[in-house]
């Protein structure tokens, strides 16, 4: 049996990158697959015409994750259309780097509301449905520099730091009802936005992991397939890294 057949799942940015191979790989292990994109919108409906083509309920919303009202109509919609929600995947998410100085409100105001209080507005939303289930998997993609910083990113650093505190506050109150709530935390994945940069530079990066290569996406959608399967039942408030050693 598949790991995810029956459940539903809604997985925000999922139009390309770490978020498309989620979709992806939820339908693959049975899951009805909701999912949110925004600019993206050619790609978001050629997704939904691929998953739902692999047999599953598929559906593709035009939302934005930032916004607390779109959020909670978002949830709505998707337990009325499919029924029931049983994983939610936060994976939306911007950078806007530049170094501190240089940073202006915009840039620091844009990221944390797209990448933290995204996840705010739809865990809120969402809660209820799962509480009056009593079950649900929450995973929020973080990132490694919400554990380590980076210089020019101090918005996207605080913004993936602050979900990891999130995560685990979510776990502690909701782990009563059966709802538990991790975060996944990508180090260097190759994606269609690592593949315009200088190939000189990308090696480099490789050569100091110890794995010596650079992550793929599917190497994290296989994490968050674990995490929304019973499979992972008594795993709740963590954080897990997917960076092949680069944070050791």
């Amino acid at each position: 049996m598949s790991l995810l057949q029956g459940k539903t799942a809604l997985i925000t940015g999922a139009s390309k990158g770490i978020g498309r191979a989620i979709a992806q790989k939820f339908a693959e292990e049975g899951a009805n697959v909701a999912f949110t994109y925004l600019s993206s919108v050619e790609k978001g409906q050629a997704l939904e015409e691929e998953l739902a083509a692999s047999g599953i309920k598929a559906k593709g919303y035009r939302s934005d994750a930032s916004d607390f009202q779109a959020a909670s109509e978002l949830i709505e919609a998707v337990v009325a259309d499919f029924g029931r929600l049983d994983i939610l995947v936060n994976n939306a998410g911007i950078t806007m780097d530049n170094l501190l100085m240089r940073m202006d409100e915009e840039a620091w105001d844009r990221v944390i509301n797209v990448n933290l209080k995204s996840v705010f507005n739809t865990v809120k939303a969402s809660t209820r449905t799962f509480m009056k289930q009593r079950s649900g998997s929450i995973i929020n993609m973080t990132s490694v520099v919400g554990i380590k910083g980076n210089a020019g990113q101090a918005n996207y650093a605080a913004s993936k730091a602050g979900i990891i505190g999130f995560t685990k506050s979510v776990a502690l109150e909701l782990g009563s009802r059966n709802i538990r709530c991790n975060a996944i935390a990508p180090g260097f994945i190759e994606t269609e936005m690592t593949a315009q940069l200088d190939e000189k530079t990308v090696q480099g990066w490789r050569e100091a992991i110890p794995l010596k290569r650079g992550g793929t996406p599917e190497d994290v959608a296989e994490l968050a397939v674990f995490l929304g399967s019973e499979r992972s039942s008594y795993i709740t408030g963590q954080v897990i890294q997917v960076d092949g050693g680069m944070l050791t």
